[in-house]
């Protein structure tokens, strides 16, 4: 037991170097799926027939393929087309591009929920389609949207790991470095289950908190799709 606890805090400072590469990831990439996923939803709401085919198509496919296969596409694809990026960002688009259909799904379902009376009724006021959403409809679907944007990050936090496939430096793969040395893969691979229990559930716990205070009581009861225009 003695020399577990010794070995543990000989392999945390790699670790926790890993653990920051790892909430950086995981940051941009949910970062990366807003941007992308909050747009797809708008255009599957409010957009015409072709623009919701292709943002289908785009979900479909982005769901479809096995994220450690899209990994390996944009590492090795792109520098045969003339592209070439830092793993770093290989690893953040792909885990991005695939959260982002996913989060359009939240999104979607979100904007959904509330009532398309408030639509009707901005959009008397003189609004347009878009300032009504950005100004009405959003700040509520967002809130609405939290509970399972929480359950995502989680996902895309775990997810993190097959970033190691790329040569990403992060948890899994600083743990790996240090059992090369150690040789001791048991230890070190519940100490890297430790770190990513402990990640998880502060995740879970702070956007809980978030989903709590900014909460709106009753809202979404009426329900009704928003695209009544």
């Amino acid at each position: 037991m003695l020399e577990n606890i010794v070995l543990i805090q000989r392999a945390l400072p790699f670790l926790l170097r890993g653990t920051v590469v790892t909430i950086q990831l995981t940051f941009w990439s949910l970062l990366l799926g807003v941007v992308i996923g909050l747009p797809l939803a708008f255009a599957q709401v409010y957009g015409n027939k072709i623009v919701t085919f292709f943002t289908a198509i785009y979900e479909r496919i982005a769901r479809s393929i096995p994220l450690l296969v899209i990994l390996l596409l944009i590492n090795y694809a792109l520098p045969m087309l003339g592209f070439r990026i830092p793993v770093f960002r290989a690893a953040v688009l792909g885990i991005g591009l695939r959260s982002s259909a996913y989060q359009s799904q939240i999104y979607r379902g979100a904007i959904q929920s509330v009532s398309g009376s408030q639509l009707k009724a901005a959009m008397s006021l003189g609004m347009n389609k878009l300032t009504a959403f950005s100004h009405i409809i959003a700040p509520q679907a967002i809130r609405i949207a939290i509970p399972p944007v929480t359950n995502e990050s989680a996902i895309v936090l775990k997810d993190t790991s097959l970033a190691f496939t790329i040569g990403v430096v992060e948890l899994v793969r600083q743990g790996d470095y240090f059992i090369a040395t150690s040789n001791e893969p048991m230890v070190i691979y519940l100490t890297v289950a430790a770190i990513y229990f402990i990640l998880t559930t502060t995740i879970n716990l702070a956007l809980s908190l978030f989903e709590k205070k900014y909460k709106i009581p009753g809202i979404g009861i009426e329900g009704g799709h928003s695209d009544a225009y």
